[in-house]
């Protein structure tokens, strides 16, 4: 039986959340509650167990207690195969700083991506409602042999200020990525780029190296 590539899963799960505040006065986004005794964060950790990707980091800094207990409860895979879903919270590896951002979170863990030495390191917030098969995106991204793999789905232009889009080129190569905006009148130019209706949001799968 032919064996896949070696995984790693990111959680990006340390945002503050403050559009969904009072929701998220004593808990960080990802560890709201939804439809009972499920959090935000199940719907990723649920698309990639349903992969069979098990080696899970979910990234965690603001007011993580109830994420973090969460995860521990709800989330255990069989750590004799390796398998595992690990909450880790800001190290301050690089100095006494709390994560600037998404990208600074990595930055900040890069020793996490080389104790496993994956094949394939999957980038993936935790705030988000959605089903989807990240193996899709993986088999693709070994496919093109890709340098980084970037996943979205297109949102009407009124909904892009809440999110960070993308341009793209026949919608294989990435051309330019854009983060959040403050006003929607920021969008102008750049969803002209894209699309007179719909810009994208994302996620990742990149080569570790």
């Amino acid at each position: 039986m032919a064996v896949g590539p070696k995984v790693l899963v990111i959680i990006l799960a340390g945002g503050e959340g403050k559009r969904l505040h009072p929701l998220t006065k004593e808990r960080a986004k990802p560890a709201v509650p939804f439809g009972g005794s499920y959090r935000l964060v199940d719907f990723v950790l649920s698309n990639f167990a349903n992969a069979g990707f098990l080696q899970i980091i979910v990234l965690t800094q603001y007011k993580s207690h109830s994420l973090d207990r969460h995860i521990s409860q709800t989330w255990r895979f069989s750590t004799m195969l390796g398998n595992y879903v690990a909450p880790v919270p800001a190290q301050m590896r690089r100095g006494p700083y709390w994560f600037a951002g998404s990208a600074d979170a990595i930055f900040q863990n890069l020793n996490l991506i080389s104790d496993e030495r994956p094949d394939v390191v999957c980038v993936f917030g935790a705030d988000h409602i959605y089903r989807m098969d990240p193996r899709q995106m993986v088999e693709r991204h070994l496919d093109l042999r890709a340098g980084v793999t970037v996943a979205g789905i297109p949102v009407q232009r009124s909904e892009a200020s809440s999110f960070g889009i993308i341009e793209t080129h026949n919608m294989t190569e990435l051309v330019d990525a854009v983060g959040l905006f403050e006003d929607e009148s920021d969008l102008a130019g750049v969803v002209a780029k894209v699309d007179e209706e719909e810009v994208a949001v994302v996620a990742f799968a990149m080569d570790p190296t």
